[in-house]
């Protein structure tokens, strides 16, 4: 079971964000990660981008959590470098799932930076996927997709069925069946599994999106973090992984020589997380960095700080657990931080560009601090 203070945070967010009463390449210079109250944080370039929802069904595989539905479904949202085109901007959420989700429809008018269905660019782009914390949509990691697209890479962020609200075509809409007992021994394989179906999916001819198959990354939030760093131990196409403050909760059964982030809030100096992290840290033998943010939260590392900021703190959330949520950092320098550490891990191991930003604390984000347990 799920038992740590940021997974029972995690469990009572799905209740603030998740259901209306259970609650849920021409580049220009970098631009503020600021928004206004109808639209996502502008990504860090003017590059065109485009995004798409796909409707995946994985033929080989009965759903794990819902046998009787049948193989299992995925919804995926993709960003991408486009050509320039005159198309409508996609919408932030429906209304639909910014009801079941975020309790309101406030959100159903948020304006986003992509345009849907654009043509995508030419040439082939290393690939981010991404993965939500547990009980959260896919929607959340939109701030970090559009601006990882803005700097070329393709970008896919997977709803995963059955542990969170989720929209299919049509307007069919799967509540999250594990919210009431999750058990991340079995949730983090199975999300590993998603992932790579994905891969196969978006690698394939066909797919709509250009992608460099030998530079494949995937990071993800909370206990979508754990699973992107165990989809980089099971699945050779991964080459580098992000856990933005995502607990493990046991120890791997073997090492992981691979580069991987662990990008924290306020958990170099928590004795339970810390040791979550620490006993996960031995077993990765290659590239390494734990950042800690020690005036951010749980949810920092998401589009929660900015929604939160704009439509206020869902009325079904304790005011006392806004600290480990959201911390105190304010929400473009929640989204600006984590958008260059992300993207400079990537730019390193997906393209071989040399990021000071990862060697060093910096003056630009004194928010973050490098934790050394003997890392290479």
């Amino acid at each position: 079971m799920i038992t740590t203070r940021r997974s029972l945070l995690a469990a009572a967010l799905l209740t603030a964000f998740a259901a209306p009463q259970i609650p849920s390449a021409a580049v220009a210079a970098p631009r503020p990660a600021t928004a206004s109250p109808a639209e996502v944080p502008a990504p860090a370039t003017r590059a065109p981008i485009g995004t798409k929802s796909l409707h995946l069904v994985d033929t080989s595989r009965p759903d794990p959590w819902k046998p009787s539905a049948g193989h299992r479904e995925l919804m995926v949202t993709l960003w991408y470098p486009a050509l320039p085109s005159a198309g409508p901007k996609a919408p932030y959420v429906s209304k639909e799932l910014a009801k079941k989700f975020l309790g309101s429809e406030d959100a159903a008018g948020v304006r986003t930076h992509a345009t849907l269905n654009a043509p995508v660019a030419p040439k082939a782009r290393p690939l981010v996927v991404l993965s939500p914390g547990f009980g959260m949509s896919r929607l959340t990691l939109t701030a970090l997709g559009e601006d990882l697209a803005s700097r070329g890479y393709a970008v896919a962020a997977v709803d995963h069925t059955y542990e969170a609200p989720v929209e299919f075509p049509g307007g069919r809409m799967e509540d999250c069946l594990l919210c009431a007992k999750p058990d991340a021994g079995s949730i983090i394989p199975n999300r590993a599994k998603d992932i790579s179906f994905v891969l196969d999916r978006l690698t394939a001819p066909g797919s709509g999106l250009r992608v460099d198959r030998d530079r494949i990354g995937v990071a993800g939030h909370s206990i979508g973090g754990a699973s992107a760093v165990e989809a980089a131990r099971t699945d050779r196409r991964v080459k580098a992984a992000v856990n933005m403050d995502g607990n493990f909760f046991a120890e791997p059964s073997k090492d992981l020589n691979r580069p991987v982030l662990l990008l924290g809030a306020q958990r170099a100096g928590d004795k339970e997380n810390r040791k979550d992290w620490e006993q996960t840290w031995r077993h990765l033998t290659g590239w390494k960095r734990w950042l800690d943010v020690g005036q951010g939260g749980h949810l920092t590392f998401t589009d929660g700080p900015w929604l939160v900021e704009r439509f206020g703190l869902p009325s079904t959330v304790d005011p006392k657990d806004a600290p480990v949520a959201f911390g105190t950092l304010k929400a473009d320098r929640a989204t600006a931080l984590t958008r260059a550490y992300v993207s400079a891990f990537f730019d390193r191991h997906l393209r071989g560009v040399p990021r000071p930003l990862l060697e060093r604390p910096s003056a630009a984000y004194p928010e973050v601090a490098f934790v050394n347990l003997a890392r290479p």
